[in-house]
């Protein structure tokens, strides 16, 4: 199999040392780039086509939201998992509009980032649980009643689809979701993909995020 190639965006050349460091000793990883700012970053994606760019939010000429918005607005192969220092970072929702797959802090185990790297290689999404939760903790205020009425973001989706968004909002895999609603992973996967589709997001992160703006689900309704 190919190595997953990483380019690295990080305004701190010691981050960047470290980063390279942890990433450069697993044999399915290679590092084909590093930026010290955001536009940097934008111009290396379209010039290199990694498979991650690794991108910190807070860098000179362009930020790390603008970057990722600018590699998404113009349809590269490439997706983007965001680092912090700060949990409650102010950026963090508009990273994940923006078309971000993950969101971490930047203080996170060496085998996680390496494994959110893989994930985000693959096509699914990470987002940190303590930065998911106290993201979605911001919302709590904000949002419209879902006892109410079915949003009209979401009126595309059968009922089965709604309750399938309900448990990816909740943080749940696919194997798990499999469990609480009694079917096999293989209809979950199928299901995922579908109200993806019908509700034009590039992946799970982005559905989390819809699923707490529109109402479907709560901080605090049962989410782990």
């Amino acid at each position: 199999m190919k190595p997953i190639r990483v380019l690295l965006a990080d305004d701190q050349p010691l981050l960047r040392s470290g980063f390279r460091m942890v990433l450069g000793a697993e044999s399915d990883l290679d590092i084909v780039g590093e930026a010290a700012d955001g536009a940097e970053a934008v111009e290396l994606a379209r010039r290199l086509l990694p498979d991650v760019v690794l991108m910190d939010v807070r860098m000179p000429r362009r930020d790390g939201v603008a970057a990722t918005r600018d590699i998404v607005a113009a349809k590269l192969p490439v997706r983007v998992l965001i680092l912090t220092t700060f949990d409650l970072d102010d950026y963090v929702v508009g990273a994940l509009r923006a078309g971000a797959s993950g969101f971490l802090a930047k203080d996170v185990p060496a085998e996680e980032l390496v494994a959110a790297i893989r994930t985000v290689a693959a096509g699914e999404a990470v987002v940190a649980p303590r930065i998911l939760r106290r993201l979605l903790d911001r919302f709590a205020d904000l949002l419209p009643d879902p006892d109410v009425t079915v949003p009209d973001a979401l009126a595309p989706l059968t009922e089965r689809e709604r309750e399938v968004l309900v448990q990816v909002a909740r943080g749940l895999s696919n194997a798990e979701i499999a469990k609480v609603l009694t079917v096999s992973e293989t209809t979950v996967k199928t299901h995922v993909g579908h109200l993806l589709t019908k509700l034009g997001l590039r992946d799970r992160v982005q559905a989390v995020v819809l699923a707490y703006e529109t109402g479907l689900v709560r901080p605090g309704s049962g989410r782990p």
